[in-house]
């Protein structure tokens, strides 16, 4: 119990250097919520958002997101790579439960994750219907509050002619913004390649997983970023076999597919580090994690979930009401 207490002590304090409040002109936790010149003042300093994917596991991220929402906390720079850019333009949109609706009420209704799809071309998880055909017919994307918005959103995929990451921000076309985020969450092997302006892509976390020193490159040098792994969680090295008929024609790529859990585990060594240094706050899930990149199981989902909606909660809700 004293541990917790002293972990989130030490994380209301990093939030609040982070996001340079002003406990004078607060008056309560309510006003920094709701007040429309507290929130725009957070809004407009130089702190970005990162949000790994991970799958399924990142309907953690939506619910932080959600909780993001419900208390008016927006970023005026959020990149997302994967499943962190799929639920992230709709945070992008401010649509407030359509990412948890995606992830847990729609699996619920059709099954889009499964060998039967992967049988019929349409990779394991049937990218076809959960990017084309459930969003025009069934919870469309806010196009014209996610245009208009001067908030910048960033997605990541991963080219593979070249086995480099490519950074997209699409603000005008509606087809090309929904290929550019199929893109970036088609996970490799598993689900057909995606196209870009006609350039094959995959999911972006190949080449960046956790795009940190983009966001800082773009002149964001504190960032709040959403991961979907415990603390202290590290990829292992193991020898990495891959088909020799499998991206055959893309070299670059499967050497990218090789060394990515080494590049992965660097990323969070520096993520630790900058933590430690106080220019970024992260939030990650507490509980163990039971959920794996393709769960179906909605109650899992559900549950981590709500993790994400109650640990944002706690935490930030602590830092917003001590910086009375």
């Amino acid at each position: 119990m004293r541990l917790a207490v002293m972990q989130v002590t030490a994380f209301i304090s990093a939030l609040q250097r982070l996001l340079n409040f002003h406990p004078h002109r607060i008056k309560n936790a309510k006003e920094v919520c709701y007040n429309n010149h507290v929130c725009k003042e957070v809004s407009n300093m130089k702190n970005g958002l990162i949000l790994e994917g991970g799958g399924m596991r990142a309907i953690f991220t939506v619910g932080v997101l959600d909780y993001f929402m419900d208390h008016n906390i927006w970023f005026p720079y959020t990149i997302g790579v994967s499943a962190g850019a799929s639920n992230g333009i709709s945070y992008a949109s401010r649509q407030r439960g359509r990412s948890k609706y995606s992830n847990i009420d729609l699996l619920k209704e059709y099954n889009y994750i499964g060998l039967r799809h992967f049988l019929r071309g349409r990779g394991y998880i049937d990218m076809k219907y959960l990017f084309y055909i459930y969003p025009e017919k069934y919870y469309p994307l806010d196009y014209d509050t996610y245009f208009k918005s001067k908030d910048r959103f960033v997605m990541v995929t991963s080219n593979c002619l070249t086995g480099k990451a490519e950074y997209f921000e699409e603000k005008k076309d509606k087809n090309r913004l929904v290929d550019i985020c199929c893109a970036s969450c088609t996970l490799p092997v598993l689900c057909p390649v995606a196209h870009v302006d006609g350039i094959p892509m995959v999911d972006g976390g190949v080449c960046d997983a956790i795009p940190i020193q983009r966001a800082i490159d773009d002149g964001f040098k504190k960032n709040v970023i959403i991961l979907t792994r415990n603390k202290g969680y590290r990829k292992e090295d193991k020898n990495f076999y891959l088909p020799g008929f499998i991206y055959k024609q893309y070299p670059a790529i499967r050497e990218q597919l090789k060394l990515r859990y080494k590049r992965y585990n660097e990323v969070l060594d520096y993520i630790d580090q900058l933590e430690a240094e106080g220019k970024a706050f992260v939030i990650r899930p507490e509980n163990k994690m039971e959920v794996g990149r393709t769960e179906s199981n909605p109650e899992k989902l559900e549950a981590l979930y709500n993790e994400g909606y109650e640990l944002a909660e706690r935490l930030i809700g602590a830092a917003l009401t001590t910086a009375r």
